[in-house]
């Protein structure tokens, strides 16, 4: 497997699954697990050697959509635990809903589990695999529970069916169909499968127990009857399984030993467990079996993962697309700049538990500027410009022309990643909020009277400002303090409070910056009865012009840079130019969520 990022990997965080797998490994007298090669039934796994894998876990999605950040603990957890004891995890597409899925989110899918840094080829071998291509054992799994008086063919309607399972206060009823005979049963199955019968007509059942008090043993539907084209398969099947009865059997299939879910499945395992257990009986599947094992979700404040919501705001228009930055989509959050390693730090450091959490999102933010501090390189750019004039620049210097050569580390702490240079003119771009006509207590900026140093350049004192026939300041006034240029010696011969940022107006890069903040007002926006979309923040997403140093003229598209004083910026992955620049504000220097 590999290790991605080995050197951003936080230490280990001790949780219950590590201990379960610890001490499954730990066990003694367990039957030996073979595996072929390739996913398949008892017979075909028998004839492979030892499988040279410790565990086998999955990340099985459904491709009907666009993973966000919720999938992103899964993922890390699966390939995460695979890596750490010698162990394999297969990418595996739950394609057995026809109606939602389709090939651009297969692709998409494979594209953000590679771009977190995980991998799916181990041995030379692709663990990639799709349970559409298992449909020929599942029905042949079907027909067994049929012959073997464990399943039958419900003619009920949907709303018959509904009333007769009953619910938490009140045992479900015996269907009509339910003492049909095996072959009866089976008869109606293979009609089913050769399209006899219309959509909805019937389904295949479990049979189990309609009195138990866990009523997904109430004789879950296994089959339905569902003309629709597969992405996968097309118009070969009619008839499709159920998530909760394939699930189970691609995870034998695939010989996997820890089948890891979100607690909605708790309930689930009593089936997954009868299901697997009589298909073994029937030496269809091999021992030892998986388990299945839930942890609690990942949910992130500020933001909706709900695919039906998420699918919501991209298609009215809330959000520009599936990438949009303001998104959780990984695509999204790739495209906002997070980094992989941002990410699987944040899901390592949060742990695992048996209940869902609620993580803040100033954490993801905390983890980012972690991992971004010490790689980044440094710029200057100022978001809000308003000019400065060196009125004694001439005198100085001999022309308005001149321009004095300065320079600044492209990263404080990396001398092998060089030097930016930049030219200081008699005009610069300052940030409007670095002038005060009348400054306020303890501000010690630029006002009039006041020194104060252009970062990496010289000493200026402020004489004063201009300002248009609506008084608005439209040019700071100030002249620079001769010999006190950073870095020659009489740099501090002159003492100051502070130092601005600046670009020179004659070099300077006019960009497109688009400032991100929540897309949601509340923690939860969806929670409770209020509609969603009334909490959307109209401030989510402003686009300025900014000006910036020379040294960004020819970064690529997903490059991240330290803006100096202001926060983590990337160059736009999709809409960044050479000719036309376009950067994301990712998140500032400081936690900027605190309430």
């Amino acid at each position: 497997m590999s290790d991605p990022t080995a050197d951003t990997k936080p230490a280990l965080s001790n949780n219950f699954l590590r201990s379960i797998i610890e001490r499954d490994l730990a066990l003694a007298g367990q039957p030996e697990r073979h595996f072929a090669g390739t996913p398949g039934d008892a017979a075909h796994h028998a004839a492979g050697p030892l499988d040279a894998a410790r565990i086998r876990t999955r990340f099985p999605p459904e491709p009907n959509g666009y993973l966000h950040i919720g999938h992103a603990k899964s993922i890390c957890l699966n390939f995460g635990l695979a890596r750490d004891y010698a162990g394999i995890c297969h990418l595996r597409f739950d394609d057995t809903n026809p109606e939602k899925e389709e090939q651009e989110y297969v692709d998409a899918i494979q594209e953000m589990v590679a771009w977190l840094g995980w991998d799916w080829n181990a041995g030379g071998t692709s663990h990639l695999f799709f349970a559409s291509n298992y449909f020929d054992f599942m029905y042949r799994a079907a027909e067994y529970l049929v012959t073997a008086g464990l399943a039958y063919v419900d003619e009920q309607t949907p709303e018959e069916m509904r009333f007769s399972r009953g619910d938490f206060g009140r045992p479900g009823v015996d269907s009509p169909f339910r003492s049909r005979s095996p072959a009866d049963n089976l008869l109606r199955l293979q009609e089913m499968r050769d399209g006899k019968h219309a959509d909805g007509a019937m389904v295949l059942r479990a049979k189990i127990d309609m009195a138990a008090p866990n009523i997904n043993l109430r004789d879950p539907a296994l089959y339905r009857i569902r003309r629709a084209t597969h992405h996968n398969t097309g118009d070969t099947w009619c008839i499709y399984p159920m998530y909760t009865f394939a699930h189970p059997i691609e995870d034998a299939l695939e010989r996997i030993t820890h089948s890891l879910c979100t607690l909605e499945f708790e309930d689930q395992r009593p089936f997954y467990d009868w299901l697997l257990g009589h298909l073994a009986d029937g030496g269809l599947l091999a021992h030892p079996l998986p388990k299945q094992y839930e942890f609690g979700r990942l949910n992130l404040t500020y933001v909706v993962t709900s695919k039906r919501k998420l699918r919501q705001l991209v298609d009215e228009g809330h959000v520009d697309g599936w990438d949009d930055p303001r998104l959780p989509t990984l695509v999204g959050m790739r495209r906002r700049g997070y980094t992989p390693a941002s990410i699987r730090n944040m899901v390592e450091a949060t742990g695992v538990t048996k209940s869902n959490a609620w993580l803040d999102y100033s954490v993801l933010d905390g983890c980012l500027r972690a991992d971004l501090e010490g790689k980044a390189a440094r710029a200057c750019a100022v978001l809000d410009p308003l000019k400065l004039k060196l009125t004694n620049w001439a005198e100085l210097f001999g022309s308005d022309a001149h321009i004095e050569t300065s320079s600044a580390p492209a990263h404080p702490q990396l001398p092998e990643l060089g030097q930016r240079e930049f030219g200081l003119g008699h005009e610069v771009w300052i940030e409007a909020g670095d002038f005060m006509e009348v400054p306020v207590k303890g501000y010690h900026r630029l006002y009039p009277g006041n020194k104060t140093r252009l970062k990496y350049g010289y000493v200026i004192e402020c004489t004063g400002c201009e300002k248009d026939a609506s008084g608005n300041i439209t040019a700071v006034l100030a002249s620079v303090v001769p010999d006190t240029k950073s870095g020659t010696p009489g740099a501090d011969a002159v003492k100051v409070k502070s130092a601005i940022t600046w670009v020179s107006v004659h070099e300077a890069i006019e960009a497109e910056v688009r400032l991100y903040d929540r897309l949601f007002t509340v923690e939860q926006p969806d929670s409770g009865d209020g509609d969603f979309l009334s909490f959307i923040n109209p401030q989510s997403r402003r686009v300025i012009t900014a000006f910036l140093e020379p040294s960004l003229a020819q970064v690529a598209a997903g490059d991240n840079f330290q803006f100096e004083r202001h926060g983590y910026f990337v160059a736009d992955r999709i809409d960044h130019q050479t000719d036309r620049p376009v950067f994301n504000k990712i998140t500032g220097l400081k936690d900027g969520w605190s309430k």
